[in-house]
Parts: C-alpha cells; structure tokens; sequence
C-alpha cells in the first residue's frame, strides 16, 4: 500500500465493510477506540478502503442540515459523465438512508435497499454510479456528510418522486417534509435517466 511502511501496514486496523441487497452498495463501519475521555475514529482512509477493495477518487465534500425529524431529501442522482459514487455518514441525529439500484442489466436492477446512520452508530454507506438516493431525518437536528466522485452538475441533476409507485419504497411516513424541488419530481419511467449495468 503506498505512502505506509510495511511495519505499519501490518498493524493497521481494518474498516468492516458490509454487503447489502443491492448489488455494490455496502455499508462500512469504521473501528472506534473509545475510553473514559470519549472517542476517536478514522472518518475516512483512502488506503483501509483500498484495503476493502474500493479504489475511488472523491472530489468533493458536501454537508447538509435538516432542522425537522420527517425530512425527506430525494429521490436524487445525477445523470452522464458527471454521475456521482457517494460515500454518506450522519454525523449528528439519525437517518434512514435509501439507495435504489437503476442500473439496467445489474441482478439487483429496480431495487432499493435502507440503511439507519447515525452520530451515534457512526456507519457509511456507499453508493454507486447508477443509483437513486435519498434520506428522511428519523430526528430533529440531523446534519449529514457524504463525499462524491463528481463534482456537482446543475444540468445534469435530476430528481424522483420518493413515492414512485413502480420504486415502492417504505419510507414509514406519508407525509414528509419536501423541498421545493423535490414537490416537482418526477416519476422514474418519465425521466430520461438511463444508466446500463
């Protein structure tokens, strides 16, 4: 591994990544060392997700704030050479994230997954190129931090109804909290949205 001697190498704690349903969206947990003063923990390690098989170049960081338990942000993804990997962590309350496979030809193609983050559990959750995302605030006060592999590209930024009946997610809420935006999203099979497996 570059950049780390061979001596430390061997020494060197390893983040647990976790397979999910989905077909290359899992779930890492990093170790965290805690004692009587608090905690430490590494948030993000190029070379232990090296080390776990994901090799991806992130270049940017993007932070978001929900004041109210009940908000929900997505469906979301952006389309072409700016599709984004996502790496999320929830660094304060509590969120259900969800991750829909819109990859066609992949196994899991059409499925959706949700994994609960936490300041508390301290989990990430990677999502792939091809995928929809979105989150609902499961608290009040919940502040997210999630790292992408694109930069950000207004044009090419889409938006899916969270209540897409051919996507049939189980939020558990009827009635979420939505941005402007997301009121007017749109059913996926009206998108023009292609991503091939």
């Amino acid at each position: 591994m570059r950049g780390m001697p061979r001596s430390c190498m061997e020494v060197t704690k390893f983040m647990k990544k976790i397979e999910t349903k989905l077909k290359d969206a899992v779930v890492i947990e990093p170790d965290v060392f805690g004692d009587v003063r608090g905690w430490f923990y590494e948030s993000y390690s190029k070379q232990k997700l090296e080390q776990l098989g994901i090799d991806i170049d992130f270049v940017q960081d993007n932070r978001s704030y929900s004041a109210q338990k009940g908000t929900l942000r997505g469906l979301h993804c952006q389309t072409g050479e700016t599709s984004q990997t996502k790496l999320l962590t929830c660094l304060r309350g509590t969120i259900l994230d969800v991750a829909v496979d819109i990859r066609k030809g992949s196994p899991t193609y059409m499925q959706w997954t949700s994994v609960e983050l936490s300041g508390e559990n301290k989990k990430m959750f990677l999502i792939p190129k091809g995928f929809l995302h979105g989150f609902l605030t499961l608290t009040d006060d919940v502040e997210v931090l999630y790292k992408v592999d694109e930069y950000y590209c207004p044009e090419n930024d889409r938006s899916i109804r969270f209540d897409d009946p051919e996507l049939a997610i189980d939020w558990g809420v009827e009635n979420p909290i939505l941005s402007a935006k997301d009121e007017k999203g749109i059913f996926l099979a009206d998108s023009d949205i292609e991503f091939e497996y």
